[in-house]
């Protein structure tokens, strides 16, 4: 069994902790930060074995150095960003395996937020670690990327199945949803979803992970029938205040 905890670090990331409880093995993916992460797998009698980074940007990997002096764990991340994460020890690609005791994830190259962006997912249990691909309502903005490039893993993350959790990197929920209503006004499964959002953060309770099936019901991106609808879509969240 895979148990999965979040510390939140810095303003607004998440990072995931995962636990295999068989064979007491325990990742952290994309620690922006070290000791919220050391503090939180401590206080679960959890010893960091792994961290798995996907992408270099510096609020996922900045807990990289001071976790690994603590701790002695591996640290795997995408290969071709390689040289702008030093402290990788394994590198990988699309279609490489990736293991927590004896579970494994498949790793997707998904480029558009980074030029190297990868995802990890986990077909049993159904899990997708998406870094910045990928929100609750959103996606992540295209830095390094393409508008085909972000409608291409968008399009292979929803054809995932609907049960499939998505677990990603920040907690953008309550402005996505708002962006959302702009870009689909009348589309109830967003206002709904919207609404619960609102209540969820209200009381400071994590609005991931999501779901494959919710995101394309409610997630403007996802359902964006074409990358010039993407592409137009993106440009407006860019500038959008409200």
């Amino acid at each position: 069994m895979i148990q999965v905890a979040y510390v939140p670090v810095l303003s607004d990331n998440y990072v995931w902790i995962l636990h295999d409880d068989v064979a007491g093995d325990t990742v952290v993916i994309d620690p922006g930060e070290a000791e919220p992460v050391l503090t939180a797998a401590a206080a679960r009698g959890w010893t960091i074995g792994q961290i798995w980074n996907t992408h270099w940007h510096a609020d996922h990997v900045g807990g990289n150095a001071t976790i690994k002096a603590a701790t002695g764990c591996t640290i795997t991340g995408p290969a071709a960003e390689a040289d702008r994460i030093p402290t990788l020890d394994r590198t990988v690609a699309e279609g490489d395996r990736v293991t927590i005791g004896e579970v494994e994830a498949c790793v997707l190259a998904v480029p558009a937020h980074t030029a190297g962006h990868i995802a990890y997912h986990f077909a049993d249990p159904a899990m997708l670690f998406s870094g910045d691909v990928v929100f609750a309502m959103g996606c992540g903005r295209l830095f390094e990327g393409t508008p085909a490039q972000m409608h291409a893993a968008l399009g292979r993350i929803a054809a995932l199945p609907d049960e499939t959790l998505i677990y990603g990197a920040h907690e953008y929920s309550a402005a996505n949803a708002r962006y959302a209503l702009v870009a689909e006004p009348d589309n109830m499964a967003i206002r709904d979803r919207a609404a619960t959002i609102e209540r969820l953060r209200a009381d400071g309770i994590a609005t991931l992970p999501t779901t494959v099936a919710l995101e394309r019901a409610t997630n403007p991106f996802v359902r964006a029938k074409d990358v010039a609808q993407l592409a137009q879509l993106r440009a407006a969240k860019d500038t959008f205040r409200g």
